[in-house]
C-alpha cells in the first residue's frame, strides 16, 4: 500500500509525495502535536511479502536512530499502518546534490563545502562502526538554508558485526559508485568501501563524469573489478595533476591501497586543492599499482564466478540502442527482453568538466561541472529493485499490459522517460480499450505527479466508458490531474484541456466542469484573465460550489489583488465540516493560504 494526500497515519497528516525511490516512496507529513513537517519512508509494496527486504527496512531505521550528527539526517520515529512499516525522519526543504548539479554548476567553495561535510559524516559514521554501502549524489540533501546532510543508510552495516541480516549478503549499491570489494560479494567490508564509492562522487565533481558506464550495470560492476582507472586528467586535462593523484589513491582497486580513513582522504584533496601535496610519500610504482586492473581471469559477482563480461566500449561511448518491439512475438523471446532493454541504459551526459580550460592555477580552478545527488547519469539507479522485477515480470508475461505499464513506472522511477513512453506505448498497444488499465495508469502516473499523462490516460479511460458512470474517487483524480496539467509547461496540457474531441469523450457533467475549471486555471495561468471569469461564470451557472471552480477562482482573485474575498473562499474550501470536499483540494487551498499568509 502506499499513503494518499489528506491521509491520517498516526500522529501525521499525509500532505503529498516527496519523491519514489527503488526501495522505498517518501512523503510528507505534519505533526501536529509538535507543529512541524516531516518525512514519511513506507516501504513498496512489491517488497512487502519479502523478509530480506523487510528485515533491511527495519534495520534501517534502527541504525540511523543511532546516529546523531548534524549532517546526517535524523530518524524520529519507527511504526506501522496497516501491515505496512514506516519511519519518520526529519523533513529537510531543499534538493539532491543530484538536483544541484544538474541545474547548474558548483563554484569551488560549495563543492569543497560538499566534500568536507559528507567526509565529515562518513567519518562519524564509521566512528560508530557503521558503514552507509550506498554512497552517491542523490544521497546528499543541500538545504535552502545551504545546510548538507548524508542521507538513506538503507544499505548500512553495522561493521564490527561481521554478518549481514540479508541472506546471502547480497551485493547491494549503485553501479556506478559500488566498491570492488562490495560488487564482488565480500562479507568482510570495512571503511574502505565506503573511501571508495566517496571517491568516485568526488571524481565525478572534480572530471565531470563517473569513471565507468556500460550498456548494463553488470557491464560497470566488471570495469570496477577489472578496468584500469580512466585516468582523470585523460579525460579533462584541466584536472591539477595532485588532485588526479588523490582521486588514484581513493578509487585504487586493493583496499589497502586507499587511504586509511575518509578524514585522511578529505585532508589529501583540500591540501591538493592548495596546491599542497600530503602524497609524497606514495612512489610512482605504488601509483600505478593501484591503478591498475586485477587480473581479469573470472569475476566474481554477487559471490557466483562467472566469465569476464563483453559488449560495448568499456566507458559506455557507443550510441544508444533503440527499445525494440520482439515482446510482441512468441513468449520465448521475452526472455531476451532484460538484454534488450538494460541496452538502452547509457550514461546519458558528457559532463565538460569540473574545472575550467582557462583555469590558471590550483587555487583558482572552479569545480563547477553538473552531476547529481545520485550523478547527472541518469542511469544511476539501472539495479533498483523495482525496475528489475519490472523487467522480470515483462519477460515473463510479454503481453501482460500490466506488467509494461510497471516497467514504465519503473522507468520513470529512475530518470529514464523515453524507456518509460516506450514502455507505456507498448502498454497501451496490449490493453486495448481497456478502461482498468487506463484508470490503473492514470492512478500510477498521479502517484508520480506525472500530472499531464494522468490526465491522457484518465481521458482515455472516460472515452473506452462511453458514457457509462465513474466512481467519485476516479472522477476527483481526474479534475486534480487537469488542475495541475493546466500548470505545466508545453503544448500538451492546452491540446488536451480545448480538444474539440474531449467533448464527445462521455465524461458527463460532473467531470467536464472539472475540465472547464482547468481551462479556466490555464486561462489564468496564460494571462487571459477574462476568459478565465467567462469560463468560471459559466461554471457556477450550474455547480454553484463545485470545489475546483472555487480553488480557480480564488487564484484568479489573488491575481487580481482582491485578497481578503480570496482568503474567504480557501477558508471555506479548509473547512473540516465540508465533507463534499476533496482532500487534494483542501491541500491546495491550504498551500495557497500559506502562501498569503507565510
Amino acid at each position: 500500500m502506499t499513503f494518499q494526500d489528506g491521509e491520517v497515519v498516526g500522529p501525521y497528516r499525509v500532505m503529498h509525495k516527496l519523491g519514489h525511490g527503488g526501495m522505498a516512496t517518501v512523503f510528507k507529513a505534519y505533526h501536529a502535536a509538535l507543529d512541524r513537517y516531516v518525512a514519511l519512508k513506507i516501504l513498496h509494496t512489491a517488497f512487502m511479502q519479502d523478509p530480506n527486504f523487510l528485515g533491511r527496512f527495519e534495520r534501517e531505521a534502527k541504525v540511523v536512530a543511532k546516529l546523531e550528527h548534524g549532517n546526517i539526517i535524523p530518524i524520529y520515529d519507527y511504526a506501522d499502518h496497516n501491515g505496512s512499516p514506516f519511519f519518520v525522519m526529519k523533513y529537510v526543504e531543499g534538493e539532491t546534490l543530484k538536483a544541484r548539479l544538474n541545474a547548474g554548476s558548483l563554484p569551488q567553495e560549495e563543492g569543497m563545502r560538499v566534500i568536507q561535510t559528507v567526509g565529515a559524516a562518513l567519518t562519524y559514521a564509521h566512528q560508530q562502526g557503521i558503514l552507509h554501502r550506498d554512497i552517491k549524489p542523490s544521497n546528499v540533501l543541500i538545504a535552502d538554508d545551504g545546510h548538507i546532510f548524508l542521507t538513506d543508510f538503507g544499505l548500512a552495516r553495522i561493521a564490527s558485526a561481521g554478518e549481514s541480516t540479508l541472506s546471502s549478503d547480497m551485493m547491494l549499491g549503485t553501479p556506478q559508485y559500488i566498491s570492488p570489494e562490495q560488487a564482488m560479494g565480500k562479507r568482510e567490508l570495512d571503511e574502505g568501501t565506503d573511501i571508495y564509492s566517496f571517491g568516485v562522487l568526488v571524481y565525478e565533481l572534480v572530471v565531470g563524469e563517473v569513471p565507468f558506464t556500460a550498456d548494463t550495470p553488470y557491464s560497470i560492476v566488471h570495469d570496477h573489478i577489472y578496468a584500469p582507472l580512466p585516468m582523470p586528467r585523460a579525460i579533462n586535462p584541466n584536472v591539477p595533476e595532485k588532485i588526479e593523484r588523490v582521486l588514484l589513491k581513493a578509487l585504487a582497486k586493493e583496499r589497502d591501497d586507499r587511504f586509511a580513513s575518509v578524514d585522511d582522504f578529505v585532508k589529501a584533496f583540500r591540501a591538493s586543492l592548495k596546491g599542497e601535496d600530503l602524497l609524497d610519500f606514495w612512489s610512482s610504482e605504488t601509483l600505478a599499482a593501484a591503478a591498475a586492473p586485477k587480473a581479469p581471469a573470472h569475476s566474481a559477482v554477487g559471490g557466483r564466478a562467472t566469465a569476464p563480461l563483453e559488449g560495448g566500449e568499456p566507458n559506455g561511448k557507443d550510441s544508444k540502442t533503440r527499445w525494440r518491439w520482439w515482446y510482441l512475438i512468441p513468449a520465448v523471446l521475452g526472455l531476451f527482453l532484460c538484454l534488450i532493454v538494460f541496452n538502452n541504459f547509457r550514461g546519458l551526459r558528457r559532463n565538460q568538466g569540473a574545472f575550467p580550460t582557462d583555469a590558471p592555477a590550483l587555487g583558482q580552478v572552479d569545480i563547477d561541472q553538473p552531476g547529481g545527488i545520485g550523478t547527472g547519469d541518469q542511469d544511476d539507479e539501472v539495479a533498483d529493485a523495482g525496475v528489475a522485477a519490472a523487467l522480470e515480470a515483462v519477460a515473463q508475461n510479454p503481453r501482460d499490459p500490466e506488467a509494461h505499464l510497471q516497467l514504465a513506472a519503473a522507468y520513470f522511477d529512475t530518470g529514464e522517460e523515453s524507456l518509460a513512453g516506450d514502455a507505456y506505448a507498448a502498454a497501451e498497444e496490449l490493453a486495448g480499450e481497456n478502461p482498468e488499465f487506463y484508470f490503473l495508469a492514470a492512478e500510477i502516473f498521479r502517484q508520480r505527479d506525472l500530472w499531464v499523462m494522468t490526465l491522457e490516460a484518465s481521458l482515455n479511460a472516460f472515452g473506452v466508458l462511453d458514457g457509462r458512470p465513474a466512481g467519485r474517487e476516479v472522477v476527483s483524480n481526474l479534475q486534480q490531474a487537469a488542475y495541475h496539467a493546466a500548470a505545466v509547461d508545453g503544448p500538451r496540457p492546452e491540446e488536451l484541456l480545448f480538444s474539440p474531441e474531449i467533448d464527445r469523450t462521455g465524461l458527463g457533467d460532473v467531470p467536464m466542469v472539472g475540465i472547464m475549471a482547468a481551462r479556466a486555471r490555464y486561462m489564468l495561468r496564460h494571462g487571459e484573465m477574462e476568459q478565465a471569469e467567462r469560463t468560471l461564470a459559466q461554471i457556477f451557472e450550474s455547480t454553484p460550489e463545485l470545489p475546483v471552480g472555487l480553488l480557480v477562482q480564488a487564484e484568479l482573485l489573488l491575481a487580481q489583488g482582491d485578497v481578503d474575498e480570496a482568503q474567504d473562499i480557501l477558508r471555506s474550501l479548509v473547512r473540516d465540516g465540508a465533507p463534499n470536499i476533496d482532500s487534494w483540494v483542501r491541500i491546495e487551498a491550504d498551500r495557497l493560504l500559506n502562501q498569503i499568509y507565510p
